[in-house]
């Protein structure tokens, strides 16, 4: 009998009876017996037995808790052999609790790891999808199928053979090919005889079979909410339907694709684009502006860096003009009122570096343009190019109803009222002020100092503040104002050491110069000297230009390509603070640099060379420096003293030799040539519809709309002439200037047919003004101005030129009211030399060949007094000789833009040590108005007309007012008869209610005769003039309706029944016209028609404009009667109005149209002029009745 393991037995004992027990086969002590339980049921099926097993063990080891069981004992089970066990005083309770110790910690503690160095490591498969696929335990069934009785010689099944599958295709095939042999006829037989052959009850269940579908979705009622099916809640897994294949009138919202493409509707995408989604038309692939933006705020980073970027794409294609002719509206615009700004705010915030990039490549298609960098620095070579308009909306004026009435030290400061707006208001007026408000510039500084991000980043940042640098003054100076922002830019992206780098592209640009760094310098020395002096004294200016122009190419660790661009952009910051004489001791310091780099410009360079057009730019910026330079040198007083030295006539020998040599050679080289005939198709003057597509700009975000400038002609195209042609005209200027001998020789380029025509049509132009246009108008305009001083020198001397004298003064007349703020000197010059040009009208007779053109009239108006065109021509001999007197005249009117003009005169002549800035002014019109010829009349009415009501005489007039009103208007008929083209600008209406200020400024003016004369004649050209149109307001007035009424009131006051005076109130009253002025003059100043002794003689307009059609106004019918039965009218006092009136209250009376009769309308004037003559001869008391009978039967109707 075996014994009981006793504990002090060992491992051996232990093991040594357990054999001993085996070899015996005898029985153990206890049984184990399993419990079923109770959940599973009693018994299962024999095929289930391995899987049950099997899934016992894999839910047993899945059953294992997560966390191991809390390490607290049990509660001791009561034992009745605790109480027979012996236990010692002196034993240890720490060994005995070891070794009784059945706790799961106790049997953990002693496992020991299993040797897996032998085993093979095998890697992961590769899979498409994110993350390792989640095993999860699914309802299983049995490997061995079910038996189930039944026939399956239909199958297949039944055949049994070694070759079953092979036998059933055979039989399958035989069958398919006995079924295509038979006809449909045949087939339907057949099922009828099988059918037959079946019983009912099996051909029913066959029908069944085939008709019945049975439902794979089983409701479950064990389930929570799953006991109802909602098919309807699965629509959207159902396959896309097909989009639209026919087009459609209705407007459709726009979509777009990931790189900002405009999908068309109909266009049928596939689905893995990633371009259809769940919104409002699933069908259509792509996104709208509206879901972009819901899709940037979503909480997934990916979708808001996608988002952001897409609208990227969408912003840059919308500047560009791609939109603009498949799209309703402006995309812009649409993206701005949306709060655009806004998102890109919030979204340079995003502590994801992936979004903040997308933020700020976003926010640079929207601030910048590429296309209007490139442009500018095209540019800055020429003639001014360093100087640019600040790219400021158009000012808009808000009244600030909370200030109405206030005294002036009450009402806000325009900075209190800026604080104050808010920063929708500001971003809705000008985006870049609205940004700079939102605290952008510090958000640009932490980016580039703390995040340091990619380089495609720090190029967006650097091209952002350039844009902001270019907005304003203010803005530059905010710029250079945000705390760290500038000293993080010399810091990190113009050191004064760097290492070379192996990559054309490095990963990072920090610690390397930057073009875009040292442009962004030149852009913001362009606001102003003081900028410029803080550049180069505060921030090492100097010490980075001197390391980066003192070396070569070679030397400068950089790629080729990149020393080009900012050893250029050094060259033009030089220049640019050589233009305010500052900087020059450093040519001393540099001369040797300079003069090498300018001897290697003598270098043929190759054509085929892809760096030729970086290597021009740099030889241009060497030369604008060099000019910048010398005009310096030229304005201090050494150079001054050192003129003594001059030598007249071997200066004059060698520009003669100059002249002959070089500039007559060169402007009959064939290329010269070719480009001078350019000068049509260059010009924006002349080509104000042009036909290329137009990119897109908003009022708040001005641009230059640039893209697309290669593929058109412009003024910056290589095809362009002006920037040679007005470089040879500055050249010209100043030689002929020193010897005017030499004028002649370069008649021929004035008298060219490409330069004839080009002027002709610029005197037909009508440009429009805009930022899209100025910073290339202001361009073209020097050349104008220095072709029309050429002109100026040649035509006293050249008899030919000399023929073309109208053109060129109808040329200096439109380029006046052409010029842009900062051309105030050029106005001058256009005013003292060419303008009041005595010898412009010599070749064409004069004065003498107005007066034979009008020999035809003579006959007419021999019976009239008032002035006919026969005497103009006498009024045009007397202003000719009093040209000087009228320049005086203007030019004295001009005096306001004094200080303007020697502002103007300094840039232009290069005094660059007065120079306070290169940012011109602000672009808020042309120098001039348009009307400029009627400013004297204007500015004497807002002097005297409008505070003392019109009431002054000519003696309490300020000094000189006469002689101002005399030579304004003797100005008015010089250009009225002889340049009418100059004039053409100005709406007729206008002219009109501008020389209404002759009535509206003084009591007695209009009947000084000097003045009566001249006004008549304007008033006789003016009414020959179909294109007057009272019904239009005239610029700067809400209507002419109440010009009218000031000038009734002004008759009624001062006339004394001028005929002038009378005439001109009679032209508003024409028929043709609004009826209110009419009902104004009978209804509310009826004095004055006892006063208007106008004769028929004396009005040079046609009765006929007065009284045909016949009235249709009620109202003024009623007034018409009543004046003529009251007496208020007569015949003697007011003889025109008074004929007006009767014809027409007799076509009214007597009209036989039976319509006209119903519906109060009048007849046609055939039956008016019959009328006339009864209604003179019948008497008076029949005309009352006749009227009042008519008047009161056709109120009744009304």
């Amino acid at each position: 009998m075996l014994q009981r393991p006793k504990p002090s037995d060992s491992e051996e004992d232990l093991l040594r009876e357990q054999e001993q027990f085996l070899t015996r086969g005898a029985l153990s002590a206890a049984n184990v017996v399993r419990r079923p339980d109770k959940r599973r049921g009693e018994g299962l099926p024999n095929q289930h037995k391995y899987f049950l097993r099997t899934h016992f063990i894999c839910m047993y080891v899945l059953d294992l808790p997560d966390q191991l069981p809390s390490l607290t004992p049990a509660p001791p089970k009561k034992s009745r052999f605790k109480a027979s066990r012996v236990t010692f005083e002196d034993e240890d309770a720490g060994e005995r609790l070891d070794r009784h110790d059945t706790h799961i910690s106790a049997v953990l503690s002693r496992i020991v790891e299993r040797d897996t160095s032998s085993t093979p490591i095998s890697l992961p498969a590769f899979t498409g999808m994110a993350f390792p696929k989640v095993f999860i335990l699914t309802p299983f069934h049995s490997l061995e199928p079910p038996i189930i009785s039944g026939p399956r010689l239909v199958s297949g099944q039944g055949l049994g053979g070694p070759d079953s599958p092979g036998e059933t295709m055979r039989i399958h095939k035989e069958n398919q090919t006995r079924l295509q042999t038979m006809s449909r006829s045949e087939i339907i037989e057949e099922q009828k005889k099988l059918l037959s052959h079946l019983g009912c009850f099996c051909s029913l269940c066959v029908r069944l079979c085939v008709c019945v579908s049975v439902n794979s979705v089983k409701p479950q009622k064990d389930w929570v909410h799953m006991d109802k099916l909602e098919p309807e809640k699965l629509e959207w897994m159902r396959d896309l339907p097909a989009p639209r294949r026919k087009g459609t009138t209705k407007a459709m919202e726009g979509r777009f694709d990931f790189a900002g493409s405009l999908i068309p509707p109909t266009e049928d995408l596939p689905t893995h684009l990633g371009l259809h989604h769940h919104g409002d038309e699933p069908e259509r692939a792509g996104y709208s502006l509206q879901e972009l933006f819901l899709l940037s705020r979503s909480q997934i980073i990916q979708q808001r860096s996608l988002a952001l970027s897409t609208l990227a794409n969408i912003i840059s294609k919308a500047r560009a003009g791609e939109y603009h002719s498949i799209l309703k509206g402006s995309v812009m615009s649409t993206l701005l009122d949306a709060g655009l700004l806004f998102l890109l705010r919030f979204a340079l915030d995003d502590s994801v570096e992936g979004v903040m990039s997308a933020a700020v490549h976003a926010l640079k298609a929207l601030v910048v343009s590429a296309e209007d960098e490139e442009c500018l620095d095209c540019t800055f070579s020429w003639f001014r190019g360093l100087a640019a308009f600040p790219l400021l909306p158009s000012a808009q004026e808000e009244q600030d109803e909370e200030d109405e009435g206030l005294e002036e030290s009450l009402k806000e400061t325009a900075k209190e009222k800026e604080e104050r707006r808010s920063d929708h208001d500001v971003a809705r007026q000008d985006v870049v002020k609205g940004l700079l408000k939102m605290k952008l510039l510090p958000r640009l500084r932490y980016i580039l100092e703390v995040l340091r991000p990619s380089p495609r980043v720090v190029q967006g940042v650097l091209d952002i503040l350039i844009r902001f640098a270019r907005h304003s003054s203010l803005s530059a100076t905010q710029v250079l104002d945000c705390p760290r922002l500038m000293e993080t830019v010399m810091s990190e992206f113009l050191p004064t050491s760097w290492t070379a780098t192996s990559s054309p592209h490095p990963q990072s640009v920090y610690g390397l110069p930057q073009a875009s760094a040292m442009k962004l310098l030149r852009v913001l020395a362009t606001s102003g000297r003081h900028a410029c002096a803080r550049l180069l004294n505060s921030l090492g200016v100097r010490e980075r230009l001197c390391r980066l122009l003192s070396a070569e190419l070679s030397e400068l660790l950089l790629e080729t390509t990149q020393a080009l661009r900012i050893t250029t952009e050094a060259y033009r910051l030089w220049a640019v603070a050589a233009a305010y004489g500052q900087a020059s001791d450093l040519y001393l310091v540099l001369y040797p640099a300079l003069v090498k780099a300018l001897q290697s410009v003598q270098r043929a360079l190759n054509p085929s060379d892809p760096l030729l057009p970086l290597q021009l730019q740099r030889v241009l910026a060497l030369l604008s420096f060099l000019t910048q330079v010398t005009h310096t040198a030229g304005c201090h007083q050494e150079l001054q003293a050192g003129m003594n030295c001059f030598k007249p006539v071997e200066t004059l020998q060698e520009l003669e030799q100059l002249t002959s040599e070089v500039l007559l050679p060169l402007f009959s080289h064939r290329v010269v040539q070719d480009l001078i005939r350019n000068l049509g198709s260059s010009s924006v003057l002349c080509n104000v519809q042009s036909s290329h597509q137009s990119p897109e700009t908003t009022p708040s975000l001005p641009g230059l709309a640039c893209p697309g400038w290669r593929d058109r002609p412009g003024l910056v195209v290589p095809s362009s002439p002006f920037p040679l042609l007005t470089s040879m005209g500055l050249l010209l200027q100043t030689i002929t200037g020193i010897h005017k001998g030499l004028s002649c020789k370069f008649s021929a380029l004035l008298l060219s047919e490409p330069v004839i025509g080009y002027l002709r049509s610029c005197s037909r132009a009508t440009p429009k003004l805009s930022h899209t246009r100025a910073w290339l108008l202001r361009h073209e305009h020097h050349l104008l101005y220095l072709l029309l001083r050429l002109s100026h020198r040649l035509i006293p001397i050249d008899v030919e030129v000399a023929k073309h004298a109208s053109l060129y003064h109808q040329v200096a007349l439109v380029l006046l009211s052409w010029l842009l703020p900062g051309s105030e000197f050029l106005a001058h010059e256009l005013f003292c030399l060419l303008v009041c040009l005595p010898s412009s009208e010599g070749h064409s007779g004069g004065p003498e060949a107005i007066e034979l053109g009008q020999l035809k009239l003579c006959e007419e108006t021999q019976h009239r007094t008032s002035p006919s065109l026969q005497t103009v021509g006498a009024l045009l001999r007397e202003a000719c000789v009093q040209l000087p007197s009228i320049r005086g005249c203007f030019l004295s009117q001009l005096a306001h833009l004094e200080s303007s003009v020697l502002v103007s005169r300094d840039a232009l002549l290069g005094h660059n040590p007065w120079i306070n800035s290169h940012l011109l002014p602000e672009l808020t019109g042309p120098t001039l108005p348009s009307d400029w010829p009627y400013l004297p009349l204007v500015s004497l009415y807002e002097r005297t007309g409008l505070s003392d009501g019109g009431a002054l005489t000519v003696e309490e007039l300020p000094h000189g007012a006469l002689q101002v009103v005399t030579h304004c208007l003797q100005w008015l008929l010089l250009l009225e008869v002889w340049r009418e083209e100059a004039l053409k600008v100005i709406p007729p209406v206008a002219k009109l209610a501008r020389l209404s200020c002759v009535f509206l400024c003084s009591s007695d003016l209009f009947l000084e005769r000097p003045v009566q004369k001249l006004t008549w004649g304007l008033f006789r050209l003016m009414t020959r003039l179909d294109a007057l149109d009272l019904n239009v307001p005239p610029p700067g007035l809400a209507s002419f309706l109440d010009l009218y009424s000031a000038l009734l009131a002004q008759y009624e006051a001062v006339s004394f029944g001028d005929w002038l005076f009378g005439c001109w109130l009679l032209l508003p009253l024409q028929r043709r016209y609004n009826v209110t002025m009419r009902l104004a003059v009978f209804g509310e100043h009826l004095g004055m028609l006892r006063s208007l002794g106008v004769t028929m003689e004396q009005l040079s307009i046609p009765i006929e404009r007065f009284t045909s059609p016949p009235e249709d106004s009620l109202p003024l019918l009623r007034l018409y009667f009543r004046s003529l039965l009251t007496g208020t009218l007569k015949l003697c006092r007011c003889p025109i109005l008074y004929v007006v009136a009767l014809s027409h209250v007799n076509s009214f009376i007597f009209s036989q149209d039976a319509a006209a009769q119903e519906t109060g309308f009048v007849g046609s004037s055939q039956q008016l002029l019959q009328g006339f003559p009864y209604i003179v001869c019948i008497t008076h008391e029949l005309v009352v009745r006749k009227c009042f009978m008519s008047l009161q039967k056709c109120s009744s109707r009304y």
